[in-house]
């Protein structure tokens, strides 16, 4: 390919990119400041660092324009929030006492007031802060935060260009705040936001942005007709505006579909489209919309939400046919590289064969600016690139560590059979009634406890080799048989032995099963300061042997409660991996059930009564627009069903899901017949419990009454009355007790206190109820 007249101004760019830094700096220093242990200063001091590494990283790697604004404490979208003025009126005394506490009173509550709603950011493991909104809301804008990122790069000699959530996603992502009537919609408060960002863009402008970046992902799922009316309006108001920088609007995670035509006439300077295979579409779309003649078209051919390396020659052809469709084509990432850990050449122990497929951020910005040369240049500029590009691929097909025959023949001979419990919910659970003894409103936790610094220092001593086998495993032992004897004080009715040997509940699986493959510093984040190391599906998965039963049988054999069994489900194991690419996901979600058939038929052999297979990520990966659902939600159901269906009825059967809009996929999860659901409900005030019941779900369920993602200890009468709403939903004999999600990212203290309250508020309800 020579290059054309029309691509010899493209250039390289990102969306965003990770803020952690190498080292995790930013998780340090914010868990530090929380604690007392890091002053502000110090912490600001650590965030510009990591801002300035970041420029400096992506400049030296050829990235022409870098990202503003995409830098966050704690969530982008909460900073979204703050730079709007939409505070909700119980963080507002916080706020104006001290911006960055209040900041984060808003991100995580306090002892006296809860944090804002956190949930998933579309289909990724990302959580956002939800923000909350009524007809009394009134916006304020406050720039500070963008405006001042902007200089800094400025100052460092780098071109910038702010990235913002656009106002349409903003308000779709929004909920009526507490209090306000439920069918409240705050896209109603669009032209009274608009003015908002209309400062905001003139700010910008003033601190030297030529460019700015609007997100608007929301509008790459189904929209309805007032939806794209709002799109419309938004940008043609924005786009009149004569002091602002250009805009440039951002979708990503799918194709735009009926709101591609929309955005390619509204009156703004360009557009950013994701042209992987997850949003195959936009290629033809755009086509049909007549291309963007005049404007800028940043092209997303680079996955940035997985880890394989780009394929050159696919993404050039992509980019040669886009040429024509536009004044100028800019190379950049699908979405923002905030999803991809942060450099593959750190990792030590991957083969170094199956490191060449690998591409983390560092890496994609390579691609980038090596695809951006190829398209200014031609193909002959990069000619060493391709070569090697095409060694690497082959290299990845030809492998044996990508093909198991005996995987892939048990797949194959998988039956429907396999997918179901010989007898009905209501014959399974009288059989488990009679066998747990169980009394009305049981008590349970969802599987973790904390990991304490002695737990992670033991794991880290035994990985040095500072600690024996024989040693860590005593400490292993020692910390399950407190926290059973901790439980069994508080009351709790179904045990778990708190996972202590864990270091995460999707790695620890990877880690035992052939096909997965483990970084040591792929980490990701999930939310606020917790990452996370997705591990790599690279190849066909089976479990040599079992992964679990040890622990589980040993903890069963300090009490007569029950203990629950503990795994993660298919889904989620995939979910929360970097899947390969190169397979439809519902076959490998059959290889994992059928891995994780084998560990329920061997938990259970061991006497565990009690199995819980979590599946958080059934919601999360839900295609965002409604065509695409239903064919995953049958291989998603069944692999759920192949991975429990060969138990007898007396053994029950849990799942648990935890932060995600669960309205979408009431039927799926009727859909599992798993015997009992648990689910996060405490930030959303019980909608899940209301939810089933108007789905008429009819197995057991354990709306959460303690929400764990907020160091605050909610008092007994807060659990009781969140209980006594689950109860107007769901029958006393089929509703749980339980918190809203593990336990690992809390303290002793606050753990015990809220554990103890939960049980003291099932008491009372239960002294409540009618008697039988």
């Amino acid at each position: 390919m020579t290059a054309k007249p029309a691509a010899a101004a493209a250039r390289a760019t990102v969306y965003g990119y990770p803020r952690q830094g190498q080292h995790r700096e930013l998780k340090k220093a914010v868990e530090g400041y929380w604690k007392g242990r890091v002053i502000a200063d110090a912490l600001r001091e650590t965030a510009r660092d990591l801002r300035r590494s970041n420029w400096q990283q992506l400049a030296d790697a050829g990235i022409h324009e870098v990202p503003t604004g995409d830098f966050s404490y704690y969530d982008h979208v909460l900073d979204t929030s703050v730079m709007v003025g939409a505070v909700p009126e119980r963080h507002r005394a916080a706020v104006e006492a001290d911006a960055l506490d209040g900041y984060f009173a808003m991100a995580r509550g306090t002892q006296d007031v809860a944090p804002l709603e956190m949930t998933k950011w579309f289909d990724t493991n990302y959580h956002y802060l939800v923000p909350e909104l009524g007809p009394d809301t009134v916006f304020a804008t406050d720039s500070a935060k963008q405006v001042g990122e902007v200089r800094e790069a400025l100052a460092l000699g780098h071109t910038p260009r702010p990235v913002l959530v656009g106002p349409v996603t903003y308000l779709l992502l929004a909920k009526p705040a507490p209090g306000v009537a439920a069918d409240f919609d705050p896209l109603t408060l669009l032209d009274r936001l608009l003015p908002v960002y209309a400062e905001v863009l003139a700010d910008l402008r003033a601190a030297g942005a030529e460019w700015a970046q609007l997100d608007e992902p929301a509008l790459v799922q189904d929209r309805t007709p007032a939806d794209l009316n709002a799109a419309e309006r938004a940008y043609r108001v924005l786009g009149a505006l004569t002091d602002r920088p250009k805009l440039l609007v951002a979708s990503y995670f799918d194709q735009l579909s009926e709101a591609l035509p929309v955005l390619a006439k509204a009156p703004v300077d360009g557009l950013a489209l994701d042209f992987t295979e997850a949003a195959a579409g936009n290629l033809d779309a755009l086509a049909a919309a007549g291309g963007l003649p005049g404007k800028r078209l940043v092209a997303g051919v680079v996955n940035g939400r997985n880890i394989w390396i780009n394929d050159y020659e696919k993404s050039l052809a992509t980019l040669g046919t886009l040429l024509g469709l536009a004044d100028r084509v800019d190379v950049a990432a699908s979405c923002s590289l905030l999803h991809v850990p942060l450099d593959a050449t750190a990792e030590r122990d991957i083969d170094p064969q199956v490191l060449r497929w690998l591409a983390f951020a560092r890496q994609k910005t390579a691609e980038i600016a090596t695809l951006a040369r190829g398209l200014a240049h031609g193909t002959h500029a990069i000619a060493a690139e391709l070569a090697a590009n095409r060694a690497d691929l082959a290299s990845r097909a030809g492998s044996a560590i990508t093909h198991d025959p005996a995987v892939r023949a048990r797949t194959a001979a998988v039956t429907d059979a396999d997918g179901r419990r010989s007898a009905p919910y209501g014959e399974r659970t009288a059989a488990q009634r009679a066998h747990l003894g169980l009394p009305l409103l049981p008590t349970t936790t969802i599987g973790s406890f904390p990991q304490t610094a002695e737990l992670r220092t033991a794991r880290a001593d035994l990985r040095a080799g500072r600690l024996d086998t024989a040693g860590y495993e005593e400490r292993i032992g020692n910390e399950i048989r407190e926290v059973l004897a901790f439980q069994e004080e508080a009351g709790i009715d179904v045990l778990v032995h708190g996972e202590p040997e864990r270091n995460d509940m999707v790695q620890y699986f990877a880690e035992q099963l052939t096909g997965y493959l483990a970084t040591q510093h792929g980490w990701v984040q999930s939310y606020g300061t917790r990452y996370v190391r997705p591990p790599v599906l690279a190849g066909d998965i089976s479990r040599p042997e079992p992964m679990t039963v040890r622990w589980t049988r040993y903890a069963q054999s300090l009490t007569d409660r029950p203990v629950k069994g503990m795994l993660t489900g298919p889904v989620t194991m995939l979910a929360w991996s970097f899947v390969r690419d190169d397979q439809p996901l519902g076959d490998t979600a059959r290889q994992v059930a059928l891995a994780l058939r084998d560990e329920v038929g061997d938990l259970e052999a061991a006497g565990t009564s009690v199995i819980q297979v979590d599946e958080p990520a059934l919601r999360e990966t839900l295609p965002l627009r409604a065509a695409g659902r239903p064919a995953y939600l049958a291989w998603a159901t069944e692999a759920f069903r192949l991975t429990t269906g060969g138990v007898q009825d007396r053994t029950q059967i849990h799942t648990h899901m935890c932060y995600a809009e669960f309205g979408d996929i009431v039927q799926a999860i009727d859909d599992l017949d798993a015997d009992v659901i648990s689910l996060e409900a405490a930030r959303s005030h019980m909608q899940v419990a209301r939810e089933l019941a108007e789905h008429g779900y009819p197995r057991e369920a354990g709306p959460g009454v303690y929400d764990i993602h907020s160091p605050r200890v909610p008092s007994a009468e807060e659990a009781a009355s969140l209980l006594r709403k689950g109860l107007g939903a769901i029958p006393a004999e089929r509703l749980w007790v339980n918190p809203d999600c593990g336990l690992k990212t809390r303290g002793w203290p606050e753990t015990r206190a809220s554990l103890e309250n939960l049980v003291t508020a099932a008491r009372t309800v239960r002294a409540e109820l009618p008697t039988p």
